[in-house]
């Protein structure tokens, strides 16, 4: 592995490129940013102006080039002149991996891409997705998928070396010293969202179908029977808000589109359950921050998320509103078992990789195709 060295002074530079990233793959970067320049890479990262600003990649010690996110001509060529002189690009998501392509071409930077989440798309849309798939997976020098099912999806794909990524969502740091602040928040919020005296259950994520939100709304019909219904919130934007808040409306459900969010972590911490109802992202960050903050989890078992969570979380069978909504039900009236997934919980991210093992591991990638081969 390449040795740590002053700032300034290795002679590696990557290019770590980004979509419009989901949260997930835009805090993976900015926490592998971090970690590369600490031990004296060269990063530059080559993503929309916003996500800068939303994660900091400049403050983490890399330079930061706007680069939007589409692969029209005028993009690809900002970011083949960000790549000039790179050692390594490595590329997050499918869109970004083949605007790399686009922009690589000719050149031989070797690409690593990492596969974050499975694209989703329907009809003449979903073919194109498989085209780019195809395209990326045989371009790449490396492709890294965060759970075992990307990696062999990549395979199938035709990549020529696919491997499991250790991803790291950067924990929460907690000030010991402020518990009662934060029971002090979280109850303001409560009162705020209208949860006082009743239970509060979260989901977040952006409105779109495949996020399984119109399963949820199918199962909040059954909550609203109980003594005590719960309220439901959803923290996010997307084209299916019209729809749903439609829905909310016509069958008066216990549900609150609440739009962007960006007190989603308070909002977590104050709810008595997490809800992640369909798929859309391998490794869900709701998934991760409720096991780190000790909130029950109930999960469709989609992609990786027996992978991400083990046993520390309540999983139903995909598509299944009846299911998913008498497990909720379920929790809500066993204290006990509760608690049980807290603690497993608590086990279960102390398996996740440290955002150091994730450095460490890139770092002997992006060694292995940058230092000079004995000569045989």
């Amino acid at each position: 592995m390449s040795s740590p060295s002053p700032r300034g002074q290795s002679s590696l530079r990557t290019v770590q490129v980004l979509g419009g990233g989901n949260a997930g793959s835009s805090a993976h970067v900015r926490s592998l940013a971090a970690g590369l320049v600490a031990r004296g890479v060269r990063v530059t990262v080559c993503a929309p102006v916003e996500a800068d600003h939303a994660y900091g990649f400049t403050g983490a010690g890399a330079e930061h080039v706007h680069v939007p996110r589409r692969s029209d001509p005028g993009s690809v060529a900002a970011l083949r002149a960000a790549c000039t002189g790179a050692d390594l690009v490595h590329a997050h998501g499918l869109h970004a991996s083949f605007r790399a392509v686009l922009a690589l071409s000719g050149r031989a930077t070797p690409l690593v891409v990492t596969w974050h989440n499975r694209a989703h798309a329907e009809g003449a849309r979903a073919h194109l997705l498989r085209l780019l798939e195809r395209r990326v997976a045989r371009t790449a020098a490396v492709v890294l998928g965060t759970t075992s099912d990307l990696v062999d999806r990549a395979r199938r794909t035709g990549a020529r070396d696919a491997r499991l990524a250790a991803v790291a969502l950067p924990g929460p740091r907690r000030d010991e010293g402020r518990e009662e602040d934060a029971e002090l928040s979280a109850s303001k919020l409560r009162a705020e969202l209208g949860a006082v005296g009743r239970p509060l259950l979260m989901a977040v994520g952006s409105l779109d179908r495949h996020r399984g939100h119109g399963l949820l709304l199918d199962a909040a019909r059954a909550w609203r029977r109980l003594d005590c219904a719960p309220l439901v919130v959803i923290a996010g934007e997307g084209p299916q808000w019209a729809e749903l808040q439609g829905r909310i409306e016509d069958e008066r459900l216990p549900v609150r589109l609440l739009g962007r969010r960006d007190d989603a972590s308070e909002l977590l911490a104050a709810a008595d359950l997490a809800l992640l109802p369909g798929g859309g992202e391998s490794r869900s960050v709701l998934a991760q921050e409720a096991l780190h903050a000790r909130v029950p989890l109930v999960a469709a078992l989609t992609g990786g998320v027996r992978e991400l969570v083990g046993d520390a979380a309540e999983l139903v069978p995909a598509g299944d509103a009846d299911a998913f909504s008498a497990a909720v039900v379920r929790l809500l009236d066993d204290p006990g078992r509760c608690e049980r997934l807290r603690d497993l919980g608590t086990r279960q991210t102390a398996t996740w990789p440290t955002e150091d093992e994730t450095v460490a591991q890139v770092l002997s990638v992006y060694d292995e195709l940058t230092q000079p081969r004995p000569m045989i």
